[in-house]
């Protein structure tokens, strides 16, 4: 997987100017590209397409120094067609105009040309197994809410508060199926998803395809596949969400398996009064690489 990212930084770099082509280049390495997209933002910190303007506005803002050419010939040198667009971008990255730049010489936010290396961890085995599960059903109260990647999500919080009690009572009592309990479910997340970029955040539990689902209750259809199922215990969320990282640094590259498209799920098997430990189990789609 090291090898693989490293080939997709270096096809940025060779098509800064043009369309990536992420999926042929996953097909060639053996892999696909969700799990390429994944892998990459969860290592870099950023989502493929952000490095890709951020790459783009750094290398674009040398030659609008330069000043040897008009400020529309750089914008569709590097792939935009108006200097308005270029413009946007540019302040986008830069915080300022081209004009601005060419006139001062800055400020400029320079991106760096990445490189992963593989560092040797994994001194603390991680407690994995993979299940493969029939199709079923996720049911509960879904909303649209902001990804967060570090810390207590308020907009999540928000929305389960607002559920009375005797909700989620009846929300247990409609589970029959794999995850068991309450579970934190996040879904229509894409590979290339930004802090802050919306996803489905469901409050809900898993039942089989044949339960009925009541009409004042959101559903997401599960297919069947293969899961990878990452056991946590301490504090919370700290625990579940360096353990949600080390599956991108330590799992992944160093297991046959590769994530696939579906919703990611928490199911918390045993919490404090105040939810500051909690041991959960952190369900992923995968299948082999």
């Amino acid at each position: 997987m090291i090898s693989a990212l490293n080939r997709l930084v270096d096809l940025v770099e060779e098509h800064l100017t043009e369309e990536l082509d992420v999926d042929g280049l996953a097909r060639r390495l053996g892999t696909t590209e969700y799990h390429l997209r994944r892998m990459f933002s969860s290592l870099a910190g950023m989502p493929l397409s952000e490095y890709v303007r951020r790459r783009r506005m750094t290398v674009a803002a040398a030659d609008v120094i330069r000043g040897e050419d008009d400020l529309l010939t750089v914008a569709v040198r590097h792939g935009y067609g108006s200097t308005e667009a270029f413009g946007r971008a540019f302040r986008a990255v830069h915080g300022v105009s081209p004009g601005d730049v060419r006139r001062d010489g800055g400020p400029l936010r320079t991106q760096p040309h990445l490189r992963f290396h593989l560092t040797v961890e994994g001194s603390i085995p991680m407690d994995t197994r993979i299940v493969d599960r029939p199709a079923f059903r996720l049911v509960g109260h879904a909303a649209r809410v902001p990804l967060i990647y570090r810390g207590v999500n308020p907009h999540i919080q928000r929305h389960i508060a607002a559920l009375p009690p005797e909700e989620h009572a009846r929300l247990k009592a409609l589970s029959d199926a794999e995850p068991r309990g309450l579970l934190q479910v996040s879904d229509d997340l894409g590979p290339d998803a930004a802090e802050g970029s919306e996803l489905t955040y469901l409050h809900g539990v898993a039942t089989s395809r044949d339960t009925p689902v009541p009409d004042d209750l959101d559903a997401i259809e599960v297919p069947a596949g293969m899961w990878a199922v990452f056991r946590t215990s301490g504090p919370h969320p700290q625990v579940l969400q360096d353990t949600w990282a080390a599956t991108a640094t330590e799992w992944f590259p160093s297991n046959p398996w590769r994530l696939r498209p579906g919703p990611s799920i928490v199911s918390v098997l045993d919490r404090a009064d105040d939810f500051s430990t909690a041991t959960c189990e952190l369900w992923l789609p995968v299948e082999p690489a």
